[in-house]
């Protein structure tokens, strides 16, 4: 058994007593690498009491696989006969509660697996245990930081070989899939993320990806990518302008660069991620930015997920900073009209004293 397993599980049972439930049903992949060890499971759920033995229910075929890479407790189950869900009920009912208190992460059970367990075992009490993982998932031991630097190397061979073929006229694809080939053969095992490269007209969306829309001249492109290894996830962002753009749109870029800079400098334990907060979002308010500052929070944990919801540097935050959590700055963050949104975002240790650049590439402006 991986040693950070049993430490991760009964991590999680304290957090359970706590809360005063009996049991969490772990059925999401983000979770089960984290708590079980393992990234390649597919129908599957780790049961985890408050007080005793985890047990890992899967298909029979992939039981001995995940025995072995797991080190935990593994019943395979004859699909269709029964489903993780089924073997979830039994297991619930062998606790003999006549209304267990069991936690879910709410965003990861599907609606027939929550039917069936309710189904089960009717007098099933549930509450939201996402918040406790996230925050159990924050500070990285160092197997968690080889994978994430892993990954921060893939992604600048990813950069390398979008700033290689960017040019106007050719399409947001195009250069997405020089990108992953790159990242690929420098061993990322692909984006939790949909990725993007965006040209100018396209940069004032939500969440856009790279698709057929062309390259415009005369503008900035942003190309935004993720890598991952071994379940693992890095991230980053970077601007680079073509041919002769706007004045204020390279002017933007240089105001996010000093606001992430300030921001970085004071990243350290103890620091409030409120205070990070305002140190950025001063910089954009002193170069007369502020009406176009339109985000309350420019940062997030990175780990399993490329944005963890632990920590989050938000405006107004008390949550401290502390060693070993890693974290992304910054979010996309100012927005003008008929000028565009240039984006800068690097994927950040927090060490003893400071911070260290994980995608450790340069972040001077680039044009083509």
């Amino acid at each position: 058994m991986k040693q950070y397993i049993p430490c991760r599980i009964a991590a999680l049972q304290d957090k359970l007593r706590e809360r005063g439930l009996d049991a969490a049903l772990i059925y999401d992949r983000e979770n089960l690498i984290y708590f079980a060890g393992i990234s390649d499971l597919e129908g599957g759920v780790l049961c985890v009491p408050s007080n005793g033995t985890a047990e890992l229910f899967c298909l029979w075929m992939e039981a001995e696989h995940m025995r072995r890479v797991s080190g935990l407790k593994v019943t395979g189950y004859l699909f269709p006969a029964d489903t993780q869900s089924t073997m979830a009920a039994k297991w619930l009912h062998k606790l003999g509660l006549e209304r267990p208190r069991v936690g879910f992460t709410r965003y990861f059970i599907s609606l027939k697996d929550y039917q069936c367990l309710r189904e089960a075992v009717p007098q099933m009490k549930v509450e939201d245990i996402a918040a406790v993982c996230y925050q159990l998932r924050s500070i990285k031991c160092p197997e968690e930081i080889w994978r994430i630097r892993a990954a921060s190397k893939a992604l600048k061979a990813g950069m390398d070989a979008a700033l290689s073929v960017v040019r106007a006229g050719i399409s947001e694809r195009d250069v997405l899939v020089e990108a992953e080939y790159a990242m690929g053969k420098a061993g990322s095992q692909g984006s939790p993320f949909r990725m993007q490269v965006l040209t100018h007209s396209r940069q004032m969306q939500k969440h856009p990806y790279a698709g057929a829309a062309l390259l415009e001249d005369n503008a900035p492109v942003v190309i935004h990518l993720g890598a991952s290894v071994e379940g693992y996830t890095a991230k980053m962002c970077r601007t680079v302008f073509l041919g002769t753009p706007p004045e204020a749109c390279v002017g933007i870029y240089r105001v996010l660069r000093r606001a992430q800079e300030t921001a970085v400098a004071r990243l350290r334990p103890g620091v409030t991620c409120g205070a990070l907060y305002q140190a950025a979002a001063d910089c954009v308010e002193k170069a007369g930015y502020g009406e176009h500052w339109v985000m309350e929070h420019i940062g997030y944990g990175v780990g399993i997920r490329q944005s963890e919801f632990y920590p989050i540097i938000a405006k107004g935050s008390a949550v401290p900073i502390e060693k070993n959590m890693v974290v992304d700055l910054l979010l996309p963050s100012i927005y003008v009209p008929n000028i565009g949104g240039p984006r800068l975002t690097d994927t950040i240790l927090v060490t003893a004293h400071g911070a260290e650049y994980l995608t450790d590439y340069s972040r001077e402006i680039w044009f083509r």
